[in-house]
């Protein structure tokens, strides 16, 4: 008798602490943000299906760097862009704000248990194998594997311009760019060729040609219901169902996996023979291979581990960067004088490296390039690969402002309290639009803010690149940014300098979609995938 009064004691004890804890817990209701039309969907319908930054821009126009916005249900959730906020929870508290479930599950679906999914303590160590492949040095070494692929594009679009009375021929861009920068990863990281130029019908190819378009585009308001439905449910269920579920997005995962899967086997038997015969390469596999096998066991990545770190490069690498190239032709298009500006550039920097009896661009060609790295980071500022990322906290915390802002009540705040388990969406593309970062011409494509110190203030170190979002920041800061930024930079100075790029009717139709990155589709065609036409002629060269 006494015990059961004792568990009823405590068991009354326990449900007071937590209605208490309920009842006191830091709440974001006192946040401005926009008014919800949707109890089962909240504002995430106008955040995934309108075209990408549209209403970020709106809300950071209207309420500032930090918004309450609704989930499903009507449960508050935090949309951030500001500075100072953001910086806090990719940087000083990084491991403090792990990805949001349903947000791994997505991971896991186009990258296996890598580097994308991994959270804490597997995070840090599955990083800490990789980050020998990922420096400096090895970024640098990969230049002229870069420029071999970008060369295979100049030939091909040349071969189509021979012939052609007009001069010139419409092409979509990244039909042509994607196999080319998938390509080029499968060399630069593995040091095997894929052979998805050389086979338009192999299975890799077919594997990742238009994936996340496919999987992630245009969802539906049923597919947004369900996938934060999923926030609620066990992880190992999510995992359950998404592997055995039917439906086009989900049978193009499984099909990139089995393709992937096949060759990440056949890649990671070969280096770690090599490895095991003294020999080895300075691709990030193989460095991945010995960096590992120098780990204690405790501390090593499993057979599966490393299978996925390819899935995940390969996936990384190709997406962002053929996207991104895509969006800076179709910008540059927009803006001849910038091309011509940037052509010019690149063709006397040619000359220079002509004279001094070389054959091609160095890193530090590049890098003498000033309007060349001014256009480089205006793209990368202005066409965000992923436009967002998503976090929810671990514990009741504080989100530090650099701006205060006004609440619903009339108080001026300079800090947020937060809730454990609070949901955020960080957005990449409104940081990157910040007008107290970057100057009242924050929404205008200005390469020349870059060669003018005063155009941009950085008080607050956020990202990893020039104070850009674009790679992220902190813990989870893309590994491979640099790889990122020097490919771009191989392909942009060899296409810029052989052909010109004009708008072609469908221009106007073109629309930022979002599948987790942005990926340029035309209106009314979104089932045809990926689609960026341009005009292309031989660039005007003075020798």
């Amino acid at each position: 008798m006494g015990a059961l009064l004792l568990t009823a004691v405590l068991g009354g004890l326990s449900l007071v602490y937590s209605i208490y804890r309920f009842l006191t817990r830091p709440s974001i209701s006192h946040i401005p943000g926009p008014e919800s039309t949707s109890f089962w969907l909240g504002h995430l319908p106008e955040l995934f299906q309108e075209q990408a930054g549209e209403t970020d821009f709106k809300w950071q126009a209207e309420f500032g760097g930090i918004v309450r916005v609704k989930a499903p249900f009507g449960e508050d959730m935090l949309w951030i862009s500001d500075p100072k906020a953001l910086q806090y929870v990719y940087q000083t508290s990084g491991y403090n704000f792990p990805k949001q479930p349903e947000r791994r599950i997505l991971s896991r679906l186009i990258g296996d248990t890598g580097l994308t999914w991994a959270e804490g303590d597997v995070h840090k160590r599955q990083r800490k194998v990789m980050l020998p492949a990922f420096g400096m040095p090895e970024s640098k070494a990969l230049l002229p594997v870069f420029r071999h692929y970008a060369e295979q594009v100049t030939l091909k679009w040349k071969d189509l311009l021979t012939g052609q009375s007009a001069g010139s021929v419409t092409v979509n861009v990244h039909e042509d760019v994607a196999p080319a920068t998938l390509e080029a990863i499968g060399e630069a990281a593995f040091d095997y060729k894929l052979g998805v130029l050389d086979d338009e019908a192999s299975e890799l190819g077919k594997a990742y040609s238009n994936l996340v378009a496919t999987i992630f585009s245009a969802p539906s308001n049923a597919k947004i219901f369900m996938q934060n439905i999923a926030h609620y449910v066990p992880m190992r269920i999510q995992e359950f169902l998404y592997d055995r579920l039917p439906g086009k997005g989900l049978d193009k995962a499984r099909f990139n996996r089995v393709a992937a899967h096949k060759v990440a086997n056949q890649l990671l038997d070969m280096k770690t023979e090599a490895l095991m015969m003294g020999k080895g390469n300075r691709d990030v596999m193989s460095i991945l291979v010995k960096a590992n096998a120098a780990e204690s066991e405790a501390h090593r990545l499993s057979h599966d581990e490393i299978v996925s770190q390819m899935r995940t490069i390969l996936l990384a690498g190709q997406e962002t960067t053929s996207n991104t190239l895509s969006w800076a032709l179709m910008e540059l298009a927009r803006q001849p004088h910038i091309q011509t500006r940037l052509r010019e550039e690149v063709h006397a920097m040619e000359r220079t490296i002509r004279a001094r009896g070389d054959a091609d661009f160095t890193v530090a060609d590049f890098e003498a390039m000033p309007y060349l790295q001014a256009v480089l980071r205006e793209i990368l500022r202005f066409f965000p690969a992923v436009p967002h990322t998503y976090r929810q906290s671990l514990h009741d915390d504080v989100l530090p402002l650099s701006k205060p802002i006004t609440t619903r009540t009339g108080k001026v705040v300079h800090e947020v309290p937060i809730r454990a388990g609070l949901r955020l969406i960080l957005s990449v593309c409104a940081y990157n639009r910040e007008k107290d970062v970057w100057g009242e011409d924050a929404h205008v494509f200005n390469p020349d803010r870059w060669l003018e110190s005063s155009k941009t203030k950085r008080a607050t170190n956020v990202g990893v690149f020039s104070n850009l979002l674009t790679f992220a920041g902190g813990v989870r800061a893309c590994i491979g940014w640099r790889f990122a930024i020097y490919e771009v930079q191989a392909f942009l100075t060899e296409l810029v300098s052989n052909f010109q790029f004009e708008l072609t009717p469908d221009a106007a139709r073109v629309c930022k979609t979002q599948a987790i990155v942005m990926v340029p589709t035309l209106e009314g065609e979104l089932h045809k995938g990926v689609q960026l036409p341009l005009r292309i002629s031989l660039a005007p060269r003075e020798e």
